[in-house]
This record gives structure tokens, sequence and C-alpha cells, in this order.
């Protein structure tokens, strides 16, 4: 398999300390910082398309998957019983989420928390699970989306279209300005973890057991050997897959920006469902190394699942050197008023639509004046 399979967007590395779990601000201690970007300036011409440059591997293997999961959603789901859809692809899909969201993403992508080793290794066989590519391999290709983000460094450049930012970036060769992003970024920390290079040494047959055959397995134990392995296997697999590059295309697309209207990342609540708690992106992007990815939680009004694991995990003491960013909420606020104002001033002093205000309502915390 290519490195370009299925490579997505998060990963960062651990510590061994074992300091308090104390939660630290994130703002001066950003790894990655958009102001920090050195191909913002570079909103140049999106990129032809040119067949010489589509991998037609990773076309065939997504096109593989995919077939299989049509099959798994027509065929073998209905035969499912509630029980085992439960297990088999609600389980699975939030362990497997947690193995990006908390793992590739969060942890070793943005160093936003500490983990213990147990920690470590749970979510690196979650990850594994979720078939996204090796946590070295998204963790970088994350960062380089962060370092060059909607350009032609991005990966998954949003500017050349929806279909690119959400599936086509892994069919193609990578920009060449991507490579040259890659190389402003530092890595080292990632093979340090000798969790992450275990799993990048073995990583197909860590695949082929926690994305295949433990679904199969949990399946046989259920009943069924065959709707373990298409329905916790294929299908999920094909599930998580979409809901993860949601974040890279509708997230980027379609949502609001309470934090940063500069930024092409916006806030979208059902990509935080799909994702369990990811799709705060216009937040994630002004503060990328705030372990939360979001300003609250789910006890406030935003649904987080990944926040709250890692909150749990902190109680216990098996994440430390949580950060948290100071000053979102004041920045939140500035930004409302300064919207507010331009609104008035171009005499925009009636109420919104009642479309707009019901989808205001939907978007849990969005006040009138944060909409644009």
């Amino acid at each position: 398999m290519t490195e370009q399979v299925l490579t997505h967007r998060a990963a960062g590395a651990t510590s061994k300390s074992a300091t308090p779990a104390v939660k630290k601000p994130a703002d001066d201690a950003s790894q990655i910082a958009e102001e920090d970007n050195d191909f913002l300036k570079e909103k140049d011409a999106t990129p032809s398309f040119k067949w010489s440059e589509v991998v037609w591997y990773n076309v065939f293997m997504l096109a593989l998957w995919h077939v299989g999961a049509v099959y798994a959603a027509v065929k073998v789901v209905p035969l499912a019983s509630w029980k085992q859809l439960s297990v088999l692809w609600l389980l699975f899909w939030w362990l497997s989420g947690l193995g990006i969201t908390a793992g590739a993403h969060r942890l070793w992508s943005h160093k936003a928390y500490k983990a213990k080793l147990p920690l470590r290794v749970f979510l690196m066989l979650c990850n594994s699970m979720a078939f996204q590519g090796s946590i070295f391999e998204w963790a970088r290709d994350h960062r380089v989306h962060h370092k060059g983000s909607d350009t032609t460094a991005d990966p998954h450049n949003s500017q050349r279209g929806f279909f690119f930012a959400h599936m086509g970036w892994v069919m193609v060769r990578k920009h060449q300005n991507v490579f040259l992003a890659g190389k402003k970024i530092s890595i080292a920390d990632l093979l340090e973890d000798p969790v992450v290079r275990f799993q990048k040494n073995y990583y197909i047959s860590m695949v082929l057991l926690m994305c295949y055959a433990v679904p199969t397995l949990v399946g046989h134990l259920m009943g069924n050997a065959l709707i373990g392995f298409f329905v916790g296997g294929v299908f999920r697999h094909v599930w998580v897959l979409h809901m993860t590059w949601c974040v890279n295309s509708v997230a980027h697309f379609f949502g609001y920006k309470p934090y940063d209207r500069n930024i092409n990342a916006v806030e979208n609540l059902f990509v935080s469902i799909g994702a369990i708690g990811e799709g705060y992106h216009n937040y994630h992007h002004k503060y990328p190394a705030d372990y939360a990815a979001s300003e609250w939680g789910i006890t406030s009004g935003q649904w987080n699942p990944t926040k709250l694991f890692i909150d749990i995990c902190a109680a216990v003491g098996l994440a430390t050197d949580l950060k948290r960013s100071r000053t979102a909420a004041a920045k939140r606020e500035l930004l409302a008023i300064k919207v507010h104002e331009e609104m008035l001033k171009k005499g925009v002093t009636e109420q919104l639509s009642f479309v707009d205000r019901t989808i205001s309502r939907v978007f849990f915390g969005r006040s009138e004046d944060q909409m644009f």
C-alpha cells in the first residue's frame, strides 16, 4: 500500500512524564499556529486536474472498499440484530474514531496532552482499527495540513473543491508544495514514541488484526462471523473513513466562524456527531493545541465525546498536561461585537430570517451576531 492510501489528519508525540493532569493554557504553546503558515500568501490558482497524477492503486482500493460497504449495507446489515449492530457498528465506530480523534489527532499530531503507555497502546489499537494510514503518516499529513491550510501546500486543499477535500486527495499524487511544507515541520518526536514505531513497522498486520479479524471474531462470538466481518469490518471501516473525511470537506465549506473569519474552517454540529467531536473546526484551526478542539464540551452543549474521554482518562491518571486556550471566549465575544457593528454599518438592523435563526439554534450556542 502506498503511503498515500488513507493517510489523514492527525497524530502527535507522547511523553513518559508522570506530571499531574493539569489543564495548561494552549494559546502560547500551540505547536502549529495558523499565523506561522508560510503558504497563506499563496492563495494561488487551483491546480488543474491531470490524469497522470492519478494513483490507480489507491483508486482501486477505494472502489473495492466501497463496493464491499454497499454490499454489506444492502445484504448483510438487514440480517444483523440490534445487539449485533450496537457492538459491530456503533461501538466499533466510536472505538476506531477515538483512535483518530483522541489518538492520531489531538495526542500525536498536536501534542495537546500527554498519555501514559497503557492509553497510548489502547489508542494505537483503536487507530489500527480505523485503517486510515499509520499514526506516523496521519500525523505527518495533518501537521502539513495546518502548515499550509487551504493552499497548494495542504494535502486536502479545499480550494480544489469539495470532492477533492473529501476523498479526491487520496486518489492523486500530492502537490509539490505539500512536500515543501513537509520539510518545514518536525516529525522526529513521532518516531521517538515506541508505540508509534511499533505500529509503523507492523502496520499491515495491525490493520488485518484490528480492522477485520477482531470484528469477525466478535461477530462469531455473537452468532455470525460473516456479519462481524461485513458490518464490523468492511461497512464500519468505510463509514468511519467518511466521518473523518467530512472534517476536511464539510467542515471547510458549511458552518459558522465564531473565532476566525479569515480561514475556511467552520463549526458544524453534524460533523461533530459523525467524527465524535471534531466538527468545531473553526475553533480548532484557531487553537490547534487545545486538547478539547472546542470551547466547551458535552455538559455545556457541545457534542464532543472525545473531550469527555480525555477528561475521564485524566481523572484516572492516564492523561496529563491537558492544554487549554486562555483567550478563546474573550476573542469570540470581541469578534461577535465586531460582526454586530459591521451589520449595523450596513443597515442590517432587522432580525435574521427564520431559516437562519433555526440553523443558529441547531448549531449549539451560536448567537445571531456570530452568523456570517
